[in-house]
């Protein structure tokens, strides 16, 4: 699997956060609220990037380093729960993201409760592993942080000495390899006193009270350990969250994929690809039927390839088309979108969205990607009901969306009438009415809108 590109945004009170997209499909932010927390270093251990692998193939997963962490602004000594959330909210506006499915693993639960609340429009599943609601609790309850708060003075005059004891704590005593591996990711992770500030933070926040308000789908996994305080820390989570569903799942030996926990993620998510095959292990069970919902469709198409082709020469024009392939792929992802490698396109790319204005967005980025380089593009959008297979989609919408790419002039970006409707106040750009627009195949005429930026037109033309 490719290494992933590493970039940066900036919050709100100006902190600069590493985060990262790997994969297609639905979505999934995984909240970073644990110290050991490196997003390039945690790649290289065998056991981190076999999971982190196994999620990235069947979705579009998006990890960051909080804020004091990793790769992200080590000048950070605000660690409470707040500027947790702007964390959150940097990367997710960064990337547009509507709509999508949040994880908080241990510690990073406390702001995935948090986030839940305040942004219940955005999350479509909440998913808490292993996870407590008061930090209290944990380290004052549970024999693993106990531990940790009773090495704090190791923390601060033996830091060497601090990680590998912790880091053994947290894989056990048994595995001296693993546990060195551990210690070095911590080291990497975060600076001592960085740690005590961190951890300090942690112990006061408490979002119990928050629980009851949860109102998007939850699911509560945890798997019982000596160490932790599972599974009572994640009962309280589950009878408190409005119909949260736990899971409890088996002890697991810490080697390969952690299948048990993948196939509770994809049963909840209610994916349609069975969890076996998602995550590359044989399977006998026969997927389930495609499933439609609403979605955003934008087609990209270079402007008269024949005779780019003729003009260029085949090498020069298969070149250029592969590196423009590329980089339109990168920019429907960063805006939140899903590039449709089923579907056969010969020099276009088609790409999908949860939301029209991530649609408009992703043209927008297209359209400048296309400005760069020796070939333009036609850009149309549509919206509407879609027939989903693994890798494709298909039907009516597909078609209409398909034909307004055909319709616009070389950089146009066209939409229809109904994206118009949808994006109006929220993609940042106004439309100039191109008028009902008769399309092969398609019964009645559709009215299209060409996308201007605000400096364009400052007035909507209807």
């Amino acid at each position: 699997m490719a290494e992933p590109q590493i970039q940066y945004c900036t919050t709100s009170d100006d902190v600069s956060i590493a985060y990262y997209v790997m994969g297609d499909g639905v979505p999934i932010v995984t909240t970073s609220g644990i110290w050991a927390s490196h997003l390039q270093l945690q790649r290289t251990i065998p056991r981190f990037r076999a999971a982190l692998e196994a999620l990235e193939r069947r979705h579009r997963v998006v990890r960051y380093d909080g804020r004091g962490s990793g790769l992200s602004q080590r000048t950070s000594p605000d660690f409470s729960l707040a500027p947790r959330l702007l964390d959150i909210e940097a990367v997710v506006d960064r990337l547009r993201l509507d709509r999508f499915t949040l994880i908080g693993a241990r510690s990073s639960g406390l702001a995935a409760v948090a986030y839940a609340v305040r942004h219940p429009e955005r999350l479509t599943h909440l998913i808490l592993r292993d996870a407590w609601a008061c930090g209290r609790d944990f380290y004052e309850t549970s024999p693993e942080g106990r531990a940790v708060q009773s090495m704090r003075g190791l923390t601060e005059d033996q830091w060497e000495s601090y990680v590998l004891t912790a880091a053994s704590l947290v894989l056990g005593f048994s595995d001296a390899d693993k546990a060195k591996e551990h210690a070095a990711l911590m080291r990497a992770s975060m600076e001592p006193d960085a740690m005590l500030a961190w951890r300090d933070a942690t112990v006061d926040i408490d979002v119990t009270d928050l629980l009851p308000q949860v109102r998007v789908p939850t699911l509560v996994v945890c798997r019982p350990s000596q160490r932790a305080l599972q599974p009572q820390s994640s009962q309280v989570l589950a009878s408190r969250i409005p119909d949260a569903r736990l899971v409890v799942l088996e002890p697991w030996a810490g080697t390969g994929v952690d299948e048990a926990w993948l196939r509770a993620v994809e049963e909840f998510l209610g994916d349609a690809t069975p969890a076996d095959e998602a995550y590359g292990a044989p399977s006998t069970v026969t997927p389930r039927a495609a499933s439609t919902g609403m979605t955003a469709i934008l087609f990209t198409d270079i402007v008269a390839s024949t005779a780019l082709t003729e003009r260029m020469g085949d090498a020069r024009f298969r070149d250029a088309s592969r590196a423009l392939d590329a980089q339109l792929r990168t920019a429907i992802r960063d805006a939140g979108g899903t590039p449709i490698d089923g579907k056969v396109l010969g020099d276009g790319v088609m790409a999908t969205f949860l939301s029209a204005s991530q649609a408009i967005a992703a043209a927008l980025r297209c359209s400048e990607v296309s400005a760069r380089s020796e070939l333009q593009l036609h850009l149309g959008i549509h919206a509407g009901d879609v027939i989903r297979e693994p890798d494709n989609v298909y039907g009516g919408a597909v078609n209409i969306a398909s034909r307004i790419c055909g319709l616009s002039a070389p950089g146009e970006i066209l939409v229809s009438d109904v994206v118009r409707g949808m994006a109006r106040t929220s993609a940042g750009v106004t439309f100039a009415d191109r008028g009902d627009q008769e399309m092969k195949g398609v019964g009645d005429p559709v009215r299209v809108f060409a996308v201007l930026a605000i400096e364009e037109s400052p007035q909507e033309t209807s």
